[in-house]
């Protein structure tokens, strides 16, 4: 057996015994669930452990939905960006190296970003007392890390996708994905939410739709509102029922839509809980939406999308699902900014409203 093939039998050797896995993904709730594929290749790996997702609050609201990890735990740390609810950071709520001991944890995951070190969370993990400790890492990480896999993605068009990253970083310790879908388990509940707001707002039950979800987290990664709404103007004056969706924040951005739109169209921006969206945009015929959240759902859930995609990195498209994803080509591409340096906004703004109602034509003759 050569030196190399018996360091990894070796390895997979001692992670086979581990009992009690954290998987930790601190990002938002769209990363956590291109991480779904890899946290289903874990569950079937080690069928009977208890598998514990450590993520961020916005990741959190995926628990009822994540069938494939038996606990979600929500934590805030100041090495991560995050949106403005953030959990408070007072030094005095900051246990987290006593919050993951007292878990005794044999093994921790950290899945990271190409941009993101893991170095924080495996010092906490190795204060903590976690044995096993599985990253991508760029710099030597000496002891923090006891299975270290080399970290020299860079950001350009050959970037992997998200997903992809994170099962490669599992086969390091001999875990394979069966199958690689994302996971989005929808409930009973949340159908029949989804139904009662369509009825509500007129949607004729067993109508088809178009759902348009204009809202994102990043100014950079917003296709122009008004730019959707037109779009879905074209679409309505050829039959098509077209649903505007959003809360919160995004609220203004879907009336902004609407109004384009002629003022056609239902629009629903009561608040929706995140299994009510998915469902949703399950029932739609077609999703168009920003790179976000949204479009993720999506591709979980099964339903086609056209994805407005900022240029900004280039790892987030949608999987595995059929989908139209619509930009302008820019020499300024993978900035990875939340807000356009340049100010033009080009890699979106030179998309044509015409292009959007075509790519979801498209879709919607094609089979499903």
């Amino acid at each position: 057996m050569h030196l190399e093939d018996a360091a990894s039998t070796s390895r997979t050797a001692r992670w086979t015994a581990a009992r009690r896995l954290l998987l930790i993904r601190l990002d938002n709730l769209g990363d956590v669930l291109m991480s779904t594929p890899a946290f289903k290749a874990v569950r079937h790996a080690f069928p009977r452990a208890h598998l514990t997702l450590l993520t961020s609050p916005s990741g959190a609201k995926l628990a009822p939905h994540l069938a494939c990890v038996d606990e979600v735990v929500a934590v805030a740390v100041p090495w991560m960006k995050g949106p403005s609810e953030r959990m408070p950071l007072a030094p005095d709520r900051f246990d987290l190296v006593e919050r993951i001991r007292s878990g005794c944890y044999d093994a921790a995951i950290v899945f990271t970003t190409a941009t993101q070190s893991p170095l924080p969370m495996a010092m906490v993990c190795w204060q903590a007392g976690v044995g096993l400790r599985l990253a991508h890492c760029r710099e030597n990480p000496y002891e923090l890390l006891t299975d270290w896999v080399p970290d020299t993605e860079v950001v350009h068009d050959q970037m992997r996708h998200e997903v992809r990253r994170q099962l490669d970083l599992l086969a390091a310790i001999g875990v394979h994905a069966p199958e690689t879908a994302m996971a989005f388990d929808l409930q009973a509940g949340d159908h029949a939410g989804a139904q009662a707001h369509l009825e509500r707002i007129g949607l004729p039950p067993g109508q088809g739709y178009v759902l348009l979800h204009p809202g994102a987290t990043a100014p950079s990664r917003r296709y122009p509102a008004d730019r959707f709404g037109l779009a879905m103007a074209r679409l309505l004056r050829m039959g098509w029922s077209c649903v505007f969706v959003g809360s919160g924040a995004d609220a203004e951005l879907v009336h902004q839509a609407h109004a384009a739109a002629g003022g056609q169209g239902l629009i629903l921006t009561d608040s929706l809980t995140l299994g009510e969206l998915g469902a949703l945009i399950q029932k739609a015929d077609v999703l168009v939406c920003n790179n976000s959240g949204p479009a993720h759902l999506a591709a979980a859930v099964g339903t086609p999308v056209v994805d407005l995609y900022a240029l900004t990195n280039p790892q987030h498209t949608p999987w595995q699902v059929a989908s139209r994803v619509l930009y302008h080509e820019v020499p300024c591409r993978n900035c990875l900014r939340s807000v356009c340096p340049q100010g033009h906004h080009a890699c979106l703004r030179e998309v044509a409203p015409e292009a959007v109602a075509d790519a979801v034509l498209d879709l919607l003759e094609a089979p499903r």
